[in-house]
């Protein structure tokens, strides 16, 4: 496909065409959705992690006002497991049905589930389930690294070189051990499901970040056809990757409205939020670097270790981005899972990378530090050719500009290096940064576009929007190609029985759907001049297809503006409602021998402030400059980086989900005690995305950019704070008390 070097619409600033449905609330989200007849359902969840269920009383409950049905294992009917797969197909991080079985391995786990009349009366009869155990000691401990694991020994995952002696002949040398705690999703919509089924088909509202293949679990473990299940999800209130894959409470609702065959609707409750749809897990990751007194890395070694549950294997890929952001002859990265009584760990936003980053930044500034050396000159010291990890170039890589944007525009020049020299308006001032990288890639997708007669366009695919734009950089691509306005296009996603699209999760949608979109709105184009050269009454009958083009939503001969015929009126000649065109493009993701390292990079700067008489820290400003490739729609583009710097801030100063060790649960489960950064956190955020198209990626030369702006910021904001205060924190969140004692009295400090 041709190269798009220039557009009216395409890198132009567009109000989202979604936004008047939400601010007006006429979007219509999972939770919203309301039919005859429709029940509601309430899961008992386990009050214990590690043990069995001994007995199971679900009378009392059962004879509770409006109670249509108490469920558990020996009632709900047939549910299967998903079979093994590979790519992006039965996708499921929590592979065992709900109510398998007696055994209990985390808090939280469903044990049965009540049907009602409201809400209300659910609620109340599985709280008043008695549900007796025989309980064991749980396991929900923090450290990992340097215990025993009960997977087999650490995995390698990327290797070149001598590390080891690397090491021991190392001039300079790092060697640290930071720590990242449990991490909550916290969007505001809660899950939910609301499951139809009309005998034969199930019609499933789902907060889903990936449709089809919720479908194609669902069915499975429904054990029926693909065809009988369809999901849809319109809208979603943000999932931060925790809605990426479907969870037991979806797969319960479709069961109770197969059981009962009527709808049923089942939202989650805050409290299960901790509990039952994953979360980034702990991870304790070692770094060892070495470099020459000119500050060149001779080697790198990053083992990582993450919890998982007890049954399943979720890795989270800390060293996905270390072997290519810099060049060293010697590397290695490993990785291992430590088992836990916890749910299973999931996708968080920038899963692998923006934990990993936290480690080797942090790293790095520490080596800058031991070399007497900038950080911005040590990053620019090791800046690779080509991608050593694979030995092939880079696609598109403009890490140098990012570094050296970026320090222009924060002022880097005029900072002192020395521990609290920096002074503003009887402040502390501590600078760092960090480099950032992610992945980009494109999987499979496929798309359909309609131009109709009264001259507007349908386009449909197979994919959801979460928030980050997609309805409306899917509209600029077909006004793009077709000249149609952008408020004349009806964009059609979020529903499983479209042409298949990407997951909402990798920062790959963009990339994704740019080529399929193009390619099938290009399709369209073709059917409308072939309507032009062929229907009676048209001025262009006889012509060449060749000959012709479609122009601002017009049929013309190729370069003559005059005579041109409105795209509606070729089709009124034709008799003819619409024409279609549908396109398929390939994917990046997984290539067995990739040709060049398709990624994204970027540059954090961030400025903290300490006020050390009243012990107060902020982050004051935060300079990001992103090299994504081309931006499609630069208003909802710079919407995700500083959204995802506001989550870093959350990252290195309160995020942290904490356990009971005798009971398992989690212990600040709710918002009041789970600290999140809301406005008053905010710093003063500088966006800057340097204009590099990737045209080896797609046409229009675009990547994602939702997950990059949360990479490098904890490294960045951690590094500040040791430039203040002196203090250097490897164990998030930064605490106020870990900044009030020496360091060598606080196991979170250096």
């Amino acid at each position: 496909m041709d190269q798009v070097t220039e557009s009216k619409v395409i890198g132009v600033s567009t109000p989202r065409i979604d936004g008047p449905l939400k601010v007006s609330g006429s979007a219509m989200y999972a939770s919203d959705h309301h039919f005859p007849g429709l029940l509601y359902a309430w899961p008992v969840c386990a009050t214990i992690s590690n043990g069995k269920i001994a007995h199971l009383d679900t009378a009392g409950a059962e004879k509770m006002p409006g109670v249509v049905a108490v469920y558990h294992r020996e009632n709900i009917g047939k549910l299967y497991r998903v079979p093994p797969s590979s790519g992006f197909t039965l996708i499921i991080d929590e592979k065992r049905p709900p109510l398998e079985d007696d055994t209990i391995r985390y808090y939280g786990q469903y044990v049965a589930v009540v049907v009602a009349q409201t809400v209300e009366q659910a609620r109340a009869a599985a709280e008043s389930v008695r549900v007796t155990y025989n309980k064991e000691k749980p396991d929900t401990g923090e450290k990992l690294l340097g215990t025993p694991l009960t997977t087999d020994k650490p995995d390698e995952k990327s290797k070149r070189g001598d590390t080891a002696a690397a090491l021991t002949a190392a001039r300079v040398k790092v060697d640290a051990v930071y720590k990242i705690p449990v991490e909550t999703h916290n969007p505001i919509e809660l899950h939910a499901s609301v499951a139809v089924f009309d005998g034969k088909k199930y019609t499933l509202y789902e907060t889903s970040q990936a449709v089809v293949n919720h479908r194609d679990v669902m069915a499975q473990m429904l054990g029926v056809p693909t065809e009988q299940v369809q999901v849809i999800t319109r809208f979603l209130g943000s999932g931060f990757g925790g809605k990426l894959w479907p969870w037991p409470h979806g797969l319960l609702a479709a069961a109770c409205a197969r059981n009962l065959g009527r709808p049923v609707k089942l939202v989650v409750s805050r409290q299960m939020m901790f509990q039952s749809v994953g979360h980034r897990p702990a991870i304790d990751q070692r770094i060892q670097l070495a470099a020459e007194p000119d500050g060149k890395l001779t080697a790198v070694q990053q083992d990582y270790v993450n919890h998982t549950s007890m049954l399943d294997d979720y890795d989270e890929g800390c060293g996905e981005i270390t072997p290519f952001l810099y060049s060293t002859p010697n590397l290695l990265v490993t990785g291992g899972l430590a088992r836990r009584n916890v749910g299973n760990p999931t996708a968080m936003r920038g899963p692998g990378a923006v934990p990993g980053l936290f480690a080797l930044e942090s790293a790095m500034d520490e080596l800058a530090i031991a070399l007497k050396m900038d950080p911005v000159q040590l990053r620019l010291k090791n800046e690779p050719a080509l991608d050593e990890s694979l030995n092939i170039p880079f696609s598109s890589r403009h890490m140098k500009e990012c570094l050296t944007v970026g320090a222009e525009k924060f002022g880097w020049a005029k900072r002192t290096p020395e521990i609290g020299s920096m002074k503003r308006d009887g402040l502390t001032l501590g600078w760092g940064m960090a480099a950032c990288s992610w992945l980009a890639a494109r999987i499979e997708t496929e798309a359909t576009v309609e131009l109709l007669q009264d001259g507007s366009a349908r386009v449909a695919c197979g994919t959801q929007d979460i928030g980050g734009g997609t309805y409306t950089v899917m509209a600029q691509v077909v006004s793009h190609e077709t000249g149609i306005p952008v408020n004349r296009i009806d964009v059609v996603l979020g529903d499983s029985s479209l042409p298949p699209g990407p997951i909402s999760g990798g920062s790959w949608v963009t990339a994704s759907m740019t080529p399929a979109v193009l390619g099938a709105a290009q399709n369209a184009g073709k059917a409308l001049l072939l309507a032009a050269i062929k229907s009676d009454g048209s001025p262009f009958k006889g012509k060449k297809q060749e000959d012709l083009e479609l122009v601002n939503g017009t049929v013309r001969l190729k370069g003559q503006g005059q005579d041109a015929v409105p795209m509606a009126e070729i089709l009124r000649i034709a008799k003819v409602n619409s024409v279609s065109g549908t396109n398929k493009s390939d994917g990046t993701f997984g290539a067995s021998k990739p040709k060049v390292s398709f990624h994204s990079y970027g540059a954090q700067f961030a400025e903290v402030t300490w006020q050390p008489e009243i012990a107060r820290l902020r982050v004051s400003r935060v300079v990001t400059v992103i090299d994504a490739g081309r931006i499609l729609n630069p208003r909802p583009a710079r919407n995700q980086i500083e959204g995802a710097v506001v989550m870093g801030v959350g990252m290195a100063m309160f995020e942290e989900t904490m356990y009971d060790a005798r009971s398992g649960a989690p212990i600040n489960n709710n918002l009041a005690d789970y600290v999140v950064a809301v406005n008053a956190d905010t710093p003063d955020i500088d966006v800057t995305f340097l204009d590099y198209p990737d045209y080896q990626l797609n046409a229009l030369g675009a990547r994602g950019v939702g997950e990059i702006g949360l990479a490098g910021i904890a490294a960045a904001i951690t590094s500040a704070v040791y430039h203040a205060t002196g203090i250097r924190v490897r164990d998030l969140p930064v605490r106020i008390e870990d900044l009030l004692v020496p360091a060598s009295k606080s196991a979170h400090l250096a």
